[in-house]
């Protein structure tokens, strides 16, 4: 089945863009909005309402295959492509990809997709959220012209092996909202959370953590009232966007052993923390992830660390994942381009024993996130976050309502 036509609009997230390195050097808020000048190439303000790009491949037959071209929250921090905008990248598609699409085969989703993720375009590759997006649309077409759900066209390419697709445990964020969402969550029975947007050492951490030692029995406390059974044992996953570094100067032994008064603190609770620090760059933030591990590692610390800040790419997460930084990679999704990374990825991170957890960000759409859980279940990922939106209901109705079909879809078939 041939792709005859290309069309694109201009559309909307489930969140924002936001100026981390604005937001981590203490903007105030006003309401819902930042206050202070942005520091971040790209942002007109700390933040700015997200956008994507759909895009529709017109097949032979009039079927429809789509996908959003989507970025991440904090775009333009941790190594990330700059800040993707609409208006700026249209032009860019219609003049630069239209034409190659027009006449391409999408029977087979794995080699079209890689000729689009690889592909140079003045020597360079594409931002990151074209490759996200047109690799949707791939796959969406694919999926379509072979009557196979998205999850069933991966399987079958990447995962053979892998016969009865199963439910992914999913990860719902809090975002600014950290106390009221959480009731949602546990009403819901989340497998795993609250997230709750750790991102400001003063106001959300404190200088020596006491705020977010507080938080922590608050949740447990909150969890073990209002579970509406006692075999409800939620992950606690809280992601400190690098601000236990801050606070503790970047002093391992000193990170390592605040984390043992968290896991005091959370017990009965498994506690993951996600982004304990951030180096800066690359081979810093590795190193420290690796170091941290191993300290927990060998002191019977049952805390899990999540990498997230400068693991972006493919090769990051292999990097990341040799040197054993962090027990758990967050494959965030827009990060990485192509839907064919992330499959890859979650099976490099699963054939060598550490967590893949098939990530994003909550500044996607509800299409980009019903792409990526059919990856995550046909990959077997460890964890799949519920997405786009910060609002818990949204995100969770869309990631779990698809996994339940296309499970359904996939044993009906047997």
């Amino acid at each position: 089945m041939k792709i005859t036509d290309v069309i694109l609009t201009k559309s909307y997230t489930g969140f924002y863009f936001d100026d981390q390195k604005a937001i981590k050097r203490g903007a105030d808020h006003d309401g819902f909005l930042y206050v202070g000048d942005p520091m971040t190439p790209g942002f007109k303000d700390i933040r700015v309402p997200g956008e994507a790009i759909s895009i529709q491949l017109v097949l032979e037959n009039g079927d429809i295959g789509i996908g959003d071209c989507a970025a991440v929250q904090y775009s333009g921090a941790g190594g990330r492509d700059p800040l993707f905008l609409a208006d700026d990248y249209i032009p860019f598609i219609e003049k630069n990809l239209k034409p190659l699409l027009i006449g391409e085969d999408v029977s087979v989703f794995k080699p079209l997709s890689e000729k689009y993720d690889r592909l140079k375009i003045d020597g360079k590759k594409m931002h990151t959220a074209i490759r996200y997006g047109l690799s949707q649309a791939l796959l969406s077409a694919s999926a379509i012209s072979t009557k196979r759900t998205l999850a069933e066209v991966i399987r079958d390419e990447y995962n053979p092996d892998f016969k009865v697709l199963e439910n992914v445990p999913i990860f719902a964020q809090t975002g600014d909202d950290r106390y009221n969402n959480v009731d949602k969550m546990i009403l819901k029975q989340v497998d795993s959370l609250p997230h709750a947007l750790i991102n400001n050492v003063k106001e959300k951490l404190g200088y020596h953590g006491e705020l977010l030692l507080d938080y922590i029995k608050w949740l447990k406390e909150r969890i073990l009232k209002y579970r509406q059974r006692e075999s409800y044992l939620p992950i606690l996953h809280v992601d400190v966007y690098g601000t236990i570094g801050i606070a503790f100067e970047n002093n391992i032994d000193r990170i390592v052993k605040y984390i043992k008064a968290l896991e005091k603190v959370a017990h009965p609770f498994k506690l993951r923390l996600e982004g304990p620090i951030d180096a800066g760059d690359r081979e810093g933030t590795m190193i420290a992830l690796r170091d941290i591990r191993a300290q927990l590692d060998e002191q019977g610390i049952n805390v899990e660390i999540v990498a997230d800040e400068w693991c972006n790419t493919f090769e990051d997460i292999k990097y990341f994942a040799d040197n054993k930084a962090g027990h758990i990679l967050q494959i965030k999704t827009p990060d990485l381009g192509g839907l064919n990374n992330i499959a890859e990825a979650i099976l490099y991170c699963k054939t060598n024993g550490i967590g893949a957890y098939c990530g994003g960000t909550c500044n996607e759409t509800n299409i980009s996130a019903i792409a990526t859980t059919n990856v995550a279940i046909a990959c077997q990922a460890d964890i799949c976050l519920a997405k786009p939106g910060m609002d818990v209901d949204g995100g969770f109705m869309i990631v779990k309502n698809e996994m339940e079909r296309v499970i359904a879809r996939s044993r009906n078939r047997k």
